[in-house]
């Protein structure tokens, strides 16, 4: 509980919050609502629109789990187009500022780097209002769009990029990265050891628990009685692609039992749908995002969950898959190089296997490993994965750390009254 009275108000800035399906905005909410149920007045600006479907349309404003969300119009115009993902990100942050600097009792701004320049919104409030700022490392720009080989490395733009970066690094009162990876790779931009945090995003796992296959809805509406389905769910990014699982599974087409299922959305969901019509292996299936209150379903109905890093984004893109399938007690087939941050998970506690981005024959040599292991034995690795979860990696212990980094210092500083 904030110490004095009147209560203060944490000002969060997230282009995507529920009921959006991105990580981001599911992760926003835990913790805006965490500290809501701590006694602060929450406040949040995000887009009027879908992240990947922008023909979703939600209230102007609203109270969710006691705080209260303000949309913003013009923020939103979908993925599918790099300029106009940047003119909804300029015109968010723009709106951002105007209503920002007039928030009430403001004693602290949260912020991630998705939008990548928010940030300069959060630094701008925080300095006319002298709040602090939280600053939450989800991914890391200007060095994803270098290892994507969008921008060279020498480029004007990216010491402009890396200059901003540091900047915000040296002002924000805390900042919070996902992994060890990233966290070096914060430190290289700029010595931040004494104010720099390490945690992983939490799993939904107050969404999620394992349904037994005999009784999952989900398995039952999609005919997957007697299959053995491996499944990549969420976000399909093009930097951790999944071309090399797609090659496998054509392969592998003729294991009756055998089928591969990929839920969710983004811009790699394009190469699932090609191979689909290209192919018609039969044992692909595609579908969107699924409610958060199916997710349970959904993820239990995979005997196995593939997740992807991308050979270059260690350290820049978090894989935050790998919580979910282990909170709903599955084994881990992570296609990405080692070490990084699922290698480490997965070798450290042994709940899966690992193939190598561009071979195919491997991944095929390995599914029908996993297609052979005894179903007594995976089920033993999908418990192992759910305590791992269960005791390190919770929402409740994770998202209750966060918090109190957002809580540090707040309570011994002066919230402007405007």
């Amino acid at each position: 509980m904030p110490s004095d009275s009147p209560t203060k108000t944490l000002l969060i800035l997230s282009q995507v919050y529920v009921p959006d399906h991105a990580s981001v905005g599911q992760h926003m909410a835990d913790a805006a609502t965490e500290m809501a149920r701590r006694g602060y007045r929450v406040v949040v600006l995000a887009a009027n629109r879908g992240y990947n479907d922008p023909s979703m349309k939600y209230p102007p404003s609203e109270v969710l789990d006691g705080v209260e969300v303000l949309r913003i119009p013009l923020s939103s115009f979908g993925k599918k187009s790099i300029p106009m993902r940047l003119l909804a990100s300029a015109s968010f942050l723009i709106q951002c500022v105007l209503r920002g600097v007039f928030t009430r009792r403001l004693a602290c701004v949260l912020v991630s780097t998705s939008p990548p320049m928010c940030s300069a919104a959060a630094l701008i409030i925080a300095a006319i209002r002298g709040a602090r700022v939280k600053y939450w490392v989800m991914d890391l720009n200007p060095d994803q769009m270098i290892a994507m080989g969008w921008i060279n490395a020498s480029s004007p733009i990216v010491k402009l990029f890396d200059w901003f970066n540091r900047m915000v690094l040296r002002r924000a009162s805390d900042i919070i990265t996902l992994d060890r990876f990233m966290a070096e790779r914060v430190l290289r931009k700029l010595d931040v050891r004494e104010k720099l945090h390490v945690m992983p995003p939490w799993p939904h796992d107050d969404h999620l628990e394992p349904v037994r296959h005999e009784d999952n809805p989900f398995r039952k509406q999609h005919n997957l009685q007697g299959k053995f389905v491996i499944m990549y769910s969420g976000n399909h990014s093009i930097v951790h692609p999944v071309t090399t699982l797609l090659e496998a599974a054509v392969q592998l087409k003729h294991e009756r039992r055998l089928v591969f299922m990929f839920v969710g959305g983004g811009l790699a969901k394009m190469d699932v749908e090609r191979t689909i019509q290209q192919h018609n292996p039969g044992n692909i299936i595609s579908l969107p995002y699924q409610p958060l209150a199916e997710l349970k379903y959904s993820l239990s109905a995979a005997d196995v969950h593939a997740v992807s890093v991308g050979t270059k984004m260690v350290g820049i893109v978090h894989p935050c898959k790998v919580y979910g399938a282990m909170a709903a007690a599955r084994p881990l087939l992570l296609l990405g190089p080692s070490p990084c941050h699922a290698s480490e998970i997965i070798e450290r506690n042994e709940i899966g296997w690992r193939i190598v981005h561009g071979d195919v024959a491997g991944a095929v040599a390995t599914i029908r490993t996993i297609l052979s292991t005894a179903p007594q034995k995976l089920a033993e690795i999908g418990r192992r994965a759910q305590r791992i979860v269960s005791t390190q990696l919770s929402k409740d212990l994770l998202c209750g750390k966060f918090c109190d980094v957002l809580e540090s210092e707040v309570n011994t500083t002066h919230a402007s009254a405007v």
